[in-house]
């Protein structure tokens, strides 16, 4: 009786991740268009699911719009993790990051406007990017790597320079998007002690090639 009861609650538990997948990416899908007013019902049909379906997986179209942002957070920790896991440099895993960053605004453009469209807030998330950068600050200036004496606020100053190149981005399609986040890279590790030559020769350093990196489904 066992075994013929561990299959049909399988088969259940797919198809809820499949229905919490498909609002979730409904969602993203409204927040990168900026339609933060969107009713749930317009939602539930864009994912294709019923209303019911909805409240069994989200009290409100709030604490779904934060399990969207945060779906994007954590498939963009993920890509970073898995490009920088060989690298020792705190410094280098941290101009790594900043530099792919930069590349996946035209990449990954749903999920960029997502980040772009919450912004400075996102600094202060536990989540993505901002916990990477600083654990790698923190662990460059233990090294020696960077000379800052506030790495919050160095955080902030990164925040900034990468939300600016963000927009800058989007907002001039035909501008080099590598170029533009090697340059910007380069000035933050100045910034943060960096000598011209070192900054320059990491931000030199070759990159995973991203030709086929897709954009991410969401994840139940």
């Amino acid at each position: 009786m066992a075994e013929s009861t561990a299959e049909p609650v399988s088969r259940l538990e797919r198809r809820k991740q499949r229905t919490r997948a498909a609002l979730i990416r409904a969602a993203q899908a409204f927040i990168a268009e900026g339609k933060l007013n969107v009713p749930v019902l317009e939602i539930t049909q864009a994912a294709d699911v019923g209303m019911g379906s909805f409240y069994n997986h989200f009290q409100s179209k709030d604490e779904l719009f934060e399990a969207a942002v945060f779906d994007v957070l954590d498939a963009h920790g993920a890509i970073l993790d898995e490009y920088t896991s060989a690298i020792d440099d705190p410094a280098e895993t941290f101009a790594t990051c900043f530099r792919l960053t930069g590349r996946l605004f035209r990449r990954l453009p749903q999920e960029s406007s997502i980040l772009l469209a919450n912004g400075m807030s996102l600094l202060q998330s536990d989540r993505g990017l901002a916990p990477r950068a600083m654990r790698d600050i923190t662990a460059a200036v233990a090294a020696g790597r960077f000379r800052v004496e506030d790495p919050q606020l160095s955080l902030a100053v990164a925040g900034g320079a990468l939300l600016g190149l963000g927009n800058l981005l989007r907002a001039q399609p035909d501008r080099d998007d590598e170029a533009a986040a090697d340059a910007v890279t380069r000035d933050v590790l100045l910034l943060f002690g960096m000598t011209p030559e070192e900054a320059t020769e990491v931000c030199q350093r070759p990159l995973p090639d991203l030709s086929e990196l897709r954009q991410p489904d969401s994840v139940a």
